[in-house]
């Protein structure tokens, strides 16, 4: 079975995805949907094999809702800061040191914090320990650091397992 279907839920997801895009169910999207989901896994296996595994998938989902808000929230505050007077921009680069070991779960921490507005991840230390981050307003750069690793970190942390 793990031959033929290496990552059912990416499987299930991708047939899923395909019939979202397309916008209806008729036989052949079934059809083409199912083939996509059974070729593009085979295909992208050896790519995939690395990864981590999640561990805990209600924390996936809770911190995707998590972000969603923290999302939406920030866009309403960078409006804010933008359309506001430029003094009242304190912008700051932050170091934010990492739990986080695996690339995996960095790359994927830098880019939650990127898809964030607000804030950008700009470097990673050549050892992994350390990601330096770039926020548009940061009036507390010691609390910037305990909600990043609180709020993306620590999910992360359940979510692989680590």
């Amino acid at each position: 079975m793990k031959r033929w279907l290496p990552f059912p839920l990416l499987s299930a997801v991708l047939a899923a995805g395909w019939l979202a895009l397309v916008g209806e169910a008729s036989i052949a999207h079934l059809l083409l949907g199912g083939l996509l989901a059974l070729a593009i896994p085979l295909v992208a296996a050896p790519f995939l094999d690395h990864l981590q595994h999640v561990v805990a998938p209600g924390a996936a989902v809770r911190l995707l809702f998590l972000l969603i808000r923290d999302i939406v929230l920030a866009n309403i505050a960078v409006a804010r800061l933008v359309l506001g007077p430029e003094a009242r921009l304190r912008p700051a680069f932050v170091s934010v040191p990492l739990a986080l070991s695996h690339p995996q779960s960095i790359a994927l921490l830098a880019s939650i914090i990127t898809m964030t507005p607000g804030t950008v991840s700009a470097d990673l230390a050549p050892d992994r320990r350390t990601l330096l981050v770039h926020a548009l307003d940061c009036a507390d750069p010691a609390r910037l650091v305990a909600d990043i690793k609180r709020r993306y970190e620590q999910p992360l942390l359940e979510i692989f397992g680590c």
